[in-house]
């Protein structure tokens, strides 16, 4: 089984209605050196400005961006090439990330190679510690920026400091 971090950008707060412009994944394992960055184009002619500032870019910028079927099925095939075993999506705010890409995986190639599962790192902290006031973000090294990528890495890193100060069992490839 393989740990894949995953971080989202986007333009509003649900996909179809509104747009994933960008995001990050990175295989948690020692080293963190396969990621994986797409950007994709608007599925939608609705967007908040305020959520789309958060990234960086502006809609000029996006409308300019890869159609999504090109960018997920790249992803499909980055996820198969990394895995060893079963594919297992873990983010900072699953509830946000993962409805993203599992729409945009159903919607653009009718398959999520994550299945129906996914993991919220910050929940799992919270039950490591047995406590649910603790956040995990003081765990990163890489400092969050909203690039999906540095994003996705510094959740990653804190991943494996749960696994290595609090003995974390978590198969890594």
């Amino acid at each position: 089984m393989s740990y894949i971090m995953v971080d989202i950008e986007a333009d509003g707060p649900v996909p179809g209605d509104y747009s994933m412009i960008s995001f990050g994944a990175v295989v948690v394992k020692p080293g963190l050196n396969e990621t994986f960055y797409g950007q994709l184009m608007p599925v939608s002619e609705k967007w908040i400005p305020e959520a789309l500032e958060v990234s960086g870019f502006t809609r000029e910028d996006t409308e300019k961006f890869n159609e999504p079927s090109l960018v997920m099925a790249d992803f499909s095939k980055w996820i198969a090439d990394k895995s060893k075993g079963r594919p297992f999506f873990i983010s900072d705010n699953n509830g946000f990330d993962w409805q993203f890409v599992n729409w945009y995986f159903h919607h653009f190639l009718h398959t999520n190679p994550f299945g129906h599962s996914s993991t919220n790192l910050g929940s799992l902290y919270k039950g490591v510690v047995k406590d649910t006031f603790q956040n995990f973000k003081h765990l990163r090294a890489t400092k969050h920026t909203h690039h999906p990528v540095d994003d996705a890495v510094g959740n990653a890193e804190a991943l494996l400091r749960i696994k290595e100060e609090f003995g974390l069992k978590i198969p890594l490839d």
